[in-house]
Order: C-alpha cells, then structure tokens, then sequence
C-alpha cells in the first residue's frame, strides 16, 4: 500500500493528463478512429513506463537489492524508443510498421545486456554500471524524434499555428534525450509526464488547427484561404492555381475512395515542394491554390518545377497557372483571375495532348 500511495503522489500530474486526454478522445468526435485508438494505445503504454520506472527507482531509492531489476531497466530503456516509434505512426500517416525495426533491435540488446553488460550491468551491491553501449537507449529514440519532428515539418503548411507545437513537442521530446546528462537519473521520473504533457499540448493545438484544415488532405481549407489573404495582402507576391486532371475519371471508373487518395497523394507533393512562406490550400473538390508571400518570380517558377516532379512520380497529373505581382501592382483578384486562367490553358492543352473531348466523357 505504501507504494502504491508513493506511486500516485509522484504521478498524480500524468494520470490527471492522460485521463483528460482519454475523454478529449473518446468525446471528439470529428476524430479519425485509427488516430484515436493509436492514441489511447500510446496514452496506455506511457502510463505503464511510468509504472516500470517508478519500481526500477524505488528500489533504487530505498536500497533494495533485486535480480529482477535488471529486467526493469531493460524493459525501460526498451520502452522508450517503441513510444517514440509510436508517436511517429500515430501522428504521421501512411507510415509503414517496419519503423519499428530499430526499437526491436535496441529491444533485443537490451536484454542480452542482463546477461553481457553491453549497455548496462548492476554490481552486486546494486550499483548501475553504463556498458560500452550505453548511449544507445538515448541516440536510439534521439533518432525517433529527429525524424518524427522533421516529418511534421515538411508536411505542414509552414505557418506558426503548426510550428509552435511542433517546436513546443521537439522541446519535450529532446528534454527526454539530452536532461538525463544534466540532471541524472531523477529526470526519470518526470519523463512519462513530459512526453504526456507533450502530446496532449500538440493535440489541443491539432483539434484549434482543425477548423482551418481539409480533414481529407490535411491542408489549410478554403475559409482559412480567404482569411489569410485579408492578412497583409500587400506581402502577397504571387498565387499559384492547381487543378487535378482525369478526378471525375477516376472517381467513375474506380469509386470515390480512389480520387480521394489521388487527391491526398497529391497534396502531399504540393506540401512537400512548398518552402517557407508558400502555404497550400484546397480551395475545391480537385482545386488546390498556394500563396506565395515576399518572394521573387524565380522563386515561383522552382516551386512549379517542384511540383511537376513530384507529381511526376505519382500515376496522377495536374494543370498550373500562376501569377505574379512585382511591387504590388495587381490586386488579389487579378493575381487570381490571371492564375486561374494560365491553369484552365494548361488543363486544355492537357486534354487536347491526350486527345480527350471533355464535353463528351
């Protein structure tokens, strides 16, 4: 009984979080339901860690000598990278299970460490000795995070309501890497709530971004289009119209579930070309526009080439126009009539190529 009362006194503050983020989940209904069981699962596993490294420490704490605590600091050390490998597949999608490689490697040496002290070994009076790899349970979920953050970024729209908690969660997650040098082993027991307080601060931050996002491709939708245009519309430089051509083709031919994931496959390409200050919108059914903001018509023209590769290596095409205003000498909608009709030229030109008489398919 008395563990268990120390073990709520020192991480009342998680399980507080980690309820509340259950009942956000299950309340929230607009929630995709992989999304939000991944998430429960997750919560689960971050609450179980905290259980494992709480034991593992009151041992420690209160000099108890156990064979069993070298599986405690395996099952830890093990832990830690499969969480971060789960934040990245619940929160990135399309990703494949096999990232989960590198956790069950680090897993597996982990364990033989019991036996070989390759990472860890404890002396017979209990005393925790760091093994020639050693750094591997830190450099391991380092990694995890490095690329997790940097899948956020890419995929985002480069604008601060999606930078912020992404900058705030790679804060939390490397506070988990590098702290333990700085304060030792004491930041053990505040690293479950660190990562909770992590996710469930970006999810708040998701659940506001989502009324100005598609909730099909992810992008900003066409309300948030227009209300970023009344903001500094004179630092507007250049909008670039997108078009998807063939989606009705494929919607007839191969459902609606086909040119939806036609259309996510291509924001896709149209985000990873964007740089900073160019942010995608879908603004239609297959109408997508980006606004381009203090930049150079070079700088436009490579966003175009961007795109076209990328869209190149999907069994998709689109039609872009664009339009480009040098010392603000056009208003918002000239920039758009004008990107409008070079896409509906291109669009033309593409039927026409493929031989294709719009009017009668």
């Amino acid at each position: 009984m008395l563990m268990a009362r120390d073990y709520f006194i020192q991480n009342w503050s998680l399980i507080l979080i980690s309820l509340a983020f259950l009942v956000s989940l299950r309340t929230t209904a607009f929630l995709d339901k992989t999304f939000s069981n991944r998430m429960c699962l997750l919560i689960a596993s971050v609450l179980l860690l905290s259980v494992v490294v709480f034991f593992e420490f009151y041992l420690s704490e209160h000099g108890i000598v156990w064979k069993g605590r070298p599986y405690l600091t395996a099952v830890r050390y093990s832990a830690m990278p499969f969480v971060d490998a789960l934040i990245l597949y619940t929160l990135v999608k399309k990703l494949r299970k096999t990232l989960f490689i590198p956790a069950c490697i680090l897993a597996v040496i982990c364990f033989l460490s019991i036996w070989n002290g390759w990472v860890f070994r404890f002396e017979e009076d209990g005393t925790f000795v760091r093994g020639p790899l050693g750094l591997l349970p830190f450099i391991v979920p380092g990694t995890y995070g490095s690329v997790l953050v940097y899948t956020l970024y890419k995929r985002s729209n480069k604008q601060s309501i999606e930078l912020i908690p992404i900058a705030y969660f790679a804060f939390a997650l490397g506070s988990g890497v590098f702290l333990p040098f700085i304060f030792g082993p004491v930041y053990s027991h505040i690293f479950c709530t660190t990562i909770a307080i992590g996710l469930f601060t970006y999810y708040l931050f998701s659940v506001l971004n989502l009324t100005k996002k598609d909730s099909l491709t992810d992008l900003l939708n066409r309300q948030a289009c227009y209300g970023d245009m009344e903001i500094d519309p004179s630092g507007i430089t250049a909008l670039v119209s997108i078009d998807m051509n063939g989606l009705k083709h494929i919607n007839d031919t191969h459902g609606h579930a086909a040119g939806d994931e036609a259309l996510v496959s291509l924001a896709l390409c149209f985000v990873q070309a964007a740089k900073s200050r160019q942010s995608v919108y879908r603004i239609g059914g297959d109408e997508f526009l980006i606004i381009c903001r203090h930049g150079t018509e070079e700088e436009v023209l490579q966003l175009i080439d961007r795109i076209k590769k990328n869209v190149a290596e999907t069994p998709y095409s689109c039609a872009i126009g664009y339009s480009f205003s040098e010392n603000h000498q056009k208003s918002i909608s000239e920039m758009l009539r004008e990107s409008d009709e070079g896409m509906y030229a291109a669009k033309a030109e593409y039927y026409r190529t493929a031989g294709i008489d719009r009017r009668r398919n």
